[in-house]
């Protein structure tokens, strides 16, 4: 097994035994040198010995379109994660859940291995099923949804705001990023309003291993995600019985596709959209803060011309890319940059390495709000799984700029950002700022 390289210059090191992914690498906020390496010399590169096993790195943008819209030959079925591992059992009370025996089979075979850590979600299918599924829940986002939520996302993050100390410092990630996207996040649920942070802690555990300060064991991970299950089982078990809503899990419980689902595909689907709508927005709207820090000449922009937020949020969701990678696994031989990936390899494609690719991006290195096409980015996928709540995430953060460039000067980081320890979750633990108001 390959040590932890994160303290390692990566051309320091040959390339056959270069591995990325390494959560110490994100943790320590060196992984920009790794992927300019494996861009330049190596696009298409196999790491035999790692931590998740071997695996094929895709780190050019273009590359990274071709395999993501191929899934036909890169699949999604076997785990969209590149780590991850065992299973959550079903308790006995919740095998009721399930009135067709046959589906759950099929689902605890292919689908079981779906990530995160063994879930199944339609985000880890493939055509059909996956578009029917998406298709049930996808509405909660629409256009004249939107519309609705935004006076109320206004209206929350000017009170979080307001909510703010302006003579010490505090950490922005809790005060601010989690609990916009968290009071979002109940909303779209139709989730009990006081108990919103279970819906942090919930994303949390299931994209934190054990041992990493969350939970200490593999046995309190799951006991902590059959919480969320039993949770919101209950949860479904009411909407059932009332009349359709315009929430997510009345959708899920009276759509045809899925209100059968087996209780591990059930909380698999939970969690990808708690995820899904929780860590991303959170890590971006704390990325751009300490990105206006680390280039304060881009926020004297934005403050001359207002005008330019909707292409500053486009570029601090590329800045940032919340998700680093998705996975796919080949379903054939393919052949790329003169290698040959093998059926049943493991294909990484790193959205944070191909937002950083020179060949596309023009300075891509550089945080730049007036940005021309900002919204070429590769931090919602592409394709088929390109993220479904896309549009409500660029509208939290639009709005939660215009919000902060009404009350403040700055948001000053007075200390080293916390980051992740993760190769797929690209954020932050802790943010400690000072206001400074108009």
């Amino acid at each position: 097994m390959n040590m932890s390289s994160a303290v390692v210059n990566p051309y320091d090191i040959e390339l056959e035994q270069l591995n990325v992914a390494d959560p110490a690498i994100f943790q320590a906020g060196q992984e920009e040198a790794y992927f300019r390496r494996l861009r330049d010399e190596a696009p298409l590169h196999y790491c035999q010995d790692s931590a998740f096993g071997p695996y094929w790195s895709v780190t050019r943008y273009a590359d990274i379109m071709s395999v993501d819209t191929d899934h036909a030959r890169f699949s999604s079925a076997g785990g969209i994660t590149i780590g991850g591992a065992g299973g959550t059992p079903i308790p006995p009370q919740f095998q009721s859940i399930q009135s067709d025996q046959s589906t759950q089979s099929e689902q605890q075979g292919s689908e079981s291995r779906s990530q995160f850590d063994g879930f199944g979600m339609f985000i880890a299918m493939d055509p059909p099923k996956h578009d029917v599924q998406r298709a049930t829940v996808a509405s909660v986002v629409a256009p004249r949804n939107l519309a609705v939520l935004e006076e109320l996302i206004r209206e929350r993050a000017g009170s979080i705001l307001d909510s703010l100390p302006l003579d010490e410092s505090f950490d922005w990630v809790d005060r601010v990023s989690v609990e916009l996207t968290t009071q979002m996040l109940a909303t779209l649920f139709d989730f009990p309003f006081e108990d919103r942070r279970k819906l942090t802690r919930w994303s949390d555990v299931a994209t934190t291993p054990p041992g990493m300060g969350l939970t200490e064991t593999q046995e309190q991970r799951r006991a902590e995600l059959i919480e969320c299950l039993e949770y919101f089982t209950k949860l479904w078990e009411e909407r059932q019985q009332s009349a359709p809503a315009n929430d997510l899990i009345s959708m899920l419980a009276h759509g045809e596709s899925t209100k059968h689902m087996a209780p591990m595909e059930f909380l698999g689907n939970l969690l990808l959209l708690i995820v899904g709508g929780n860590d991303t927005t959170r890590n971006s709207i704390s990325g751009g803060v300490l990105a206006m820090n680390e280039y304060p000449g881009e926020l004297d922009k934005v403050k001359a011309a207002p005008q330019l937020i909707p292409n500053m949020v486009s570029e601090i969701i590329r800045w940032q890319t919340p998700l680093a990678h998705m996975r796919r696994t080949a379903t054939e031989s393919v052949e790329m940059h003169g290698q040959q990936i093998a059926a049943g390899d493991k294909v990484v494609m790193w959205y944070v390495s191909g937002n950083r690719d020179p060949r596309v991006i023009e300075q891509a290195h550089q945080f730049k709000i007036d940005r021309p096409r900002a919204r070429q980015h590769l931090a919602f996928g592409y394709g088929i799984h390109r993220c479904m709540g896309n549009r409500l995430a660029e509208m939290q953060l639009r709005v939660l700029w215009e919000e902060m460039l009404k009350r403040f000067e700055f948001v000053e980081v007075v200390a080293t950002p916390e980051r992740s320890y993760s190769t797929f979750i690209r954020g932050f633990k802790r943010l400690e700022v000072r206001l400074h108001p108009r």
